[in-house]
Formats: C-alpha cells, sequence, structure tokens
C-alpha cells in the first residue's frame, strides 16, 4: 500500500497554502478528502488503487477502508478561498451550461455538458480562450457550428491540480455572466435547436430524366435531411434545359417550399445549365464556388428569401462536403453571408 506523504505534494502547494494534510481516524473521515492514492490487493487477484487522491470519503467506504487495514487517514482540509477539483468543476459547469445542455456529477476533476437535443453548436471562441488563459482550469469545447446528437458532449471543465484557488472559479463565472449581459442572457457555450424544413428536390441531367441512369441524388440528399429532422417533401426531374429548370424552380417557390435544392450540373461543362438557370429563375447568389474539399463548386443563394442550394456530384457520394456545413446552419436560421462561405476554407480540405 502506498506510504502517506509526510508533506502536501505540489499539486496541493501550488494551489493554495491554506490547504492543510491531518490524520484522522477512519471513523472520523466521513466527509474529508483523501489525501493521497490507497491501494488494494488481493494476492494472486487484484492490486490497484481502490481510491483516488481527492475522494470524498463516505460512511460506506469505511468497511473497505478496514478491509486493507487502514484504521487512520491522511485527509486534505481544504482552506478558505481554495475548491477541490470537483467543486470547481461543476461551478464552472454551472456557470458556462446554456440552452438545451445538461450536465452530471463531477468525475476525478471533472465535469461533460452534454446536448439535449440534435442542434447546432453555439460556443464563444473569445470566452473559451479567456478562460483557459486564467491557468489551473481547463474548458475544452466543440467548434461552434458544428452538430451535436442528443447526448453527445459539447463541452467539459475541468481542474487541472486537485486544489483550485476560488477566484480563478468566480472569474470564470464573472466572464460567463459578462458574456450573457451582452448576448440577451444566452450562455456562451449552448445549442441551438434545427427548424423542421421541407425542401423541393430539383435533379437535373438528361441522362436521368431519360431513365438511361438511375438517380442516386435523391437517396443521398432526402438521408441527409431526414438525419437533421427535415425532410424532402417532393423531387421532380429536368433535362439538361436552361429554362425547363427555371420553371421547376420557380414551381417549388410556388409551393411554398422552405428550401430549394438543385442537384447535378454545377460544372463549368457546357451541358452543365443549374448555375445560369438558378440566377434566371431570380436568385440572389451569394456564392457560386465554396473554399471547402470536397464540394467547391457548390452554389448557394436566396429565391426571395427562401434558400437555394445547387448541389454538385460530391454530395451523391462523399459523407461530408460543404452542403453538410452549410445545411444545418440554414436549418438553424442562419443568414448565410458571403464572409461565411470565405471563412469555410479554413478547416475546410477534407482527407477522408
Amino acid at each position: 500500500m502506498t506510504n502517506p506523504p509526510n508533506k502536501p505534494d505540489d499539486s496541493i502547494r501550488r494551489a493554495g497554502n491554506a490547504s492543510l494534510l491531518r490524520e484522522v481516524k477512519v471513523e472520523d473521515a466521513v466527509g474529508m478528502l483523501l489525501a493521497h492514492d490507497l491501494t488494494q490487493i488481493v494476492p494472486g487477484r487484484f492490486k490497484g488503487r481502490l481510491f483516488r487522491k481527492g475522494h470524498k470519503v463516505t460512511t460506506e467506504d469505511i468497511p473497505k477502508l478496514k478491509d486493507i487495514g487502514k484504521e487512520h487517514l491522511y485527509v486534505m482540509e481544504v482552506g478558505p478561498g481554495d475548491l477541490h477539483e470537483d467543486d470547481a468543476a461543476l461551478r464552472m459547469a454551472q456557470a458556462l451550461s446554456g440552452s438545451e445542455t445538461r450536465f452530471g456529477e463531477p468525475h476525478e476533476g471533472k465535469v461533460t455538458l452534454k446536448s439535449a437535443i440534435t442542434g447546432l453548436a453555439s460556443i464563444s471562441k473569445e470566452v473559451v480562450d479567456g478562460i483557459n488563459a486564467l491557468g489551473d482550469i481547463a474548458l475544452a469545447t466543440v467548434t461552434t457550428h458544428s452538430v451535436v446528437r442528443e447526448g453527445e458532449a459539447v463541452a467539459a471543465t475541468r481542474a487541472i491540480p486537485l486544489i483550485v484557488p476560488e477566484a480563478k472559479v468566480t472569474e470564470v463565472e464573472r466572464i460567463a455572466e459578462r458574456y450573457r449581459e451582452l448576448h440577451d442572457g444566452e450562455s456562451p457555450v449552448r445549442v441551438r435547436p434545427l427548424r423542421k424544413l421541407k425542401a423541393g428536390l430539383l435533379t437535373t441531367g438528361s441522362e436521368v430524366y431519360s431513365g438511361r441512369i438511375a438517380d442516386k441524388f435523391g437517396p443521398a440528399v432526402a438521408s441527409k435531411l431526414e438525419a437533421l429532422g427535415s425532410e424532402v417533401a417532393e423531387q421532380r426531374f429536368a433535362p439538361d434545359d436552361r429554362q425547363t429548370i427555371v420553371n421547376e424552380i420557380l414551381y417549388f417557390h410556388r409551393q411554398g417550399y422552405d428550401m430549394i435544392l438543385v442537384t447535378g450540373g454545377m460544372s463549368v461543362d457546357p451541358d452543365d445549365r443549374t448555375p445560369g438557370a438558378i440566377a434566371d429563375a431570380g436568385a440572389t447568389i451569394v456564392s457560386y464556388g465554396t473554399p471547402m474539399l470536397p464540394g467547391s463548386m457548390l452554389l448557394f443563394g436566396y429565391l426571395q428569401g427562401v434558400p437555394i442550394f445547387g448541389l454538385p456530384g460530391c454530395v451523391m457520394h462523399d459523407p461530408y462536403t460543404s452542403f453538410d456545413v452549410l445545411l444545418p446552419r440554414v436549418l438553424a436560421g442562419d443568414t448565410i453571408g458571403k464572409e461565411d462561405i470565405v471563412g469555410m476554407g479554413y478547416g475546410g480540405l477534407h482527407r477522408g
């Protein structure tokens, strides 16, 4: 078994000089924190850690402690101005938790914030950086605009040493509260719900329209929408004829669909009519082309406020393209501007 230390280790001393070690009887240690790991040895069967440093002793622990020969323990008393790692992580999680996030009990100085819905993560990088600059504590998050499923982790708070100066956690709380004040009560770590939209899907290409080859766009696009809670309400087909494509786009607009998706015909081949047809239908083109691979030939715009996509062939077969970046943002209600497209280049090379 591990020998008790003669003095506080560095992880305790550097957190504050008010936290002390002392010896107590096992029965008197309930509610106190173990100052070091305790090992259990079962000859021929098991040797390992029974309780970790910082564990808060409970009444149920006493028989187990006596089983390994413990009548006295070294415990740690957290002094004024300090926090145990679990308390520090929990307070940070409480300060940062926002819309549609949940968290449980701390474990080894860490609390994980999980999404209660399938939605779009909204994370303030400025807040994350500011908190991590404080030292002794850590905040790890997914990137903003990431799709998170129900039950998936969005962020995790962590105390680095076993004992953390309370002033550091108080500053985290101040940073989070300041952000809320500036953003109508929203948390710097939250998940935004996705709207359930109905899309009109127009598949272009004379080879598909004539039946020479089977349509593969429809199932692929429908699957992507369904995974995010939306649906393809109607699919229609058009040959590589510019005016026919225009007419079909306008038909979808008259039906009142929330979004229009036009697949195929997005390259520079002379038979590819989709970009010109979308413009002829009256759409305002935000961007034809994105600085992301795969998906650089994607077109995005608005037809009298209705989002309209021109989808390149990679959407059929690549699991993650520029469409998978922009679609959830549209579902979350974002208005996509040119600056959003430009920003897709950083981190936009997907090698899968």
